[in-house]
C-alpha cells in the first residue's frame, strides 16, 4: 500500500466517525425533542391543568360540530352522584341566546360546567359575584368568556348607538365629530344597560375604525375580559397565582365551532 493510499483511508476513517457522530448528535436531539413534545402534549392533555380541561372542551366541541356527540355524564347514575356535591371542570360566562348552550356546544354533561348567561353577555355585581363563587368554592381552573356570531345583543347596541349620537347631534346642533371625545361619558351615563355593557365595545371598536359585527363582537369579549380582571380582586389574585386561566371565545352558528380569541 502506498503512503497516498494509507492517507486517503485514514482520511476516509476520519470522514465516517464524524458521519457517525453527526448522526448520532442529530438522533439525540430529535429524541429530546420528541420526548419534549410528548411531555408538552400530556400536560396539555392532563385535565388537572387548566390547558388540559380547555382542550377536552374543545375536543367535544368538534363532536358537536360534527354530529357525532357522546352526550356524556347525562345519565341516572350521573345525576345521582352529583346529589351532594359538584366539581365543575370550569366556568363559563355566555350569552343568554337560546341558540348558544355551553354544555350542548362543548358535549358535556351535568356537573362538567359552571354556566353564568346574560345578554351580550354583560357584566353586573351579581355575574361577578357567582364567577367569584366558581373561583373560591368550586375551585375551577378555566373560564370561558364566550361570545357568539349574530349576537342580537350586539345588534341592539349598535342600533342604540347609532340613535344616541344622532339624537346628541339634534340637541347640541353639533355635528358628531365635535363631541366624539365626550360620547365615552354620555354612553356611561346612558339608562339603558345594552347600551353602557354593549354598546360602550362597540363604541370602542368603531373608534378602533372596526366596521362589523364579528369585530363588534370580538372586541366586547376582550372588554368583558378586561372588566372582570379590573373589577374582581378573587379573579386578580387566582390569575396571579397561576390558579386560574381565563380564555376568550366565540361560537360560529354557522359550523357549530368555538374559535379561540387572542387579544
Amino acid at each position: 500500500m502506498t503512503d497516498e493510499q494509507s492517507v486517503n483511508d485514514e482520511l476516509k476513517d476520519l470522514d465516517d466517525d464524524s458521519i457517525d457522530a453527526t448522526q448520532a448528535r442529530d438522533a439525540t436531539q430529535a429524541l429530546a425533542a420528541e420526548e419534549q413534545a410528548s411531555e408538552i402534549a400530556s400536560f396539555e392533555d392532563d385535565e388537572s391543568t387548566a390547558s388540559g380541561i380547555w382542550n377536552r372542551l374543545l375536543s367535544g366541541n368538534r363532536r358537536f360540530s360534527e354530529g357525532k356527540m357522546e352526550h356524556p355524564n347525562q345519565d341516572t347514575v350521573s345525576r345521582e352522584t352529583l346529589v351532594e356535591a359538584q366539581n365543575p371542570a370550569a366556568a363559563v360566562l355566555t350569552c343568554a341566546d337560546s341558540r348558544v348552550a355551553p354544555e350542548l356546544v362543548f358535549d358535556t354533561g351535568l356537573g362538567d360546567l359552571f354556566v353564568t348567561r346574560t345578554a351580550g353577555p354583560m357584566l353586573d355585581d351579581a355575574v361577578i359575584s357567582t364567577l367569584e363563587l366558581a373561583i373560591t368554592q368550586l375551585h375551577v381552573k378555566l373560564l370561558v368568556v364566550m361570545g357568539h356570531e349574530h349576537c342580537a345583543a350586539i345588534e341592539a347596541a349598535c342600533e342604540e348607538l347609532d340613535e344616541l349620537v344622532e339624537r346628541t347631534e339634534t340637541e347640541s346642533g353639533k355635528h358628531a365629530e365635535t363631541f366624539m371625545d365626550d360620547l365615552d361619558g354620555i354612553i356611561e351615563a346612558s339608562s339603558s344597560s345594552i347600551l353602557r355593557e354593549v354598546g360602550m365595545s362597540v363604541w370602542q371598536a368603531r373608534m378602533a375604525e372596526l366596521t362589523t359585527n364579528e369585530e363588534y363582537e370580538q372586541v366586547h369579549i376582550a372588554r368583558i375580559i378586561e372588566q372582570l380582571v379590573t373589577r374582581s380582586e378573587v379573579i386578580r389574585k387566582a390569575l396571579a397565582e397561576e390558579k386560574l386561566m381565563i380564555v376568550g371565545a366565540r361560537y360560529k352558528m354557522s359550523n357549530g365551532l368555538v374559535e379561540v380569541l387572542s387579544f
